[in-house]
């Protein structure tokens, strides 16, 4: 499971933007939303890089969370 830090994701829209880009990279990944840390959690069999490069795409660049 992999747990990153969006600082720049504050809303219900960003959260579903930053759902849609993990997605698009990975249908089955199981995406959790925690906006007041401003964190996600993936689980998925993908590599790390694909999720936090298309998050960096679609807008939310992301750091991998030491929790």
């Amino acid at each position: 499971m992999l747990t990153l830090n969006l600082p720049d994701m504050t809303c219900g829209h960003c959260a579903g933007a930053v759902t849609k880009a993990i997605q698009s990279v990975d249908a089955g990944a199981k995406v959790g939303i925690d906006l007041n840390t401003k964190t996600v959690t993936i689980d998925a069999a993908s590599d790390d890089a694909v999720f936090t490069q298309a998050l960096e795409v679609a807008g939310y660049p992301a750091t991998v969370s030491a929790a």
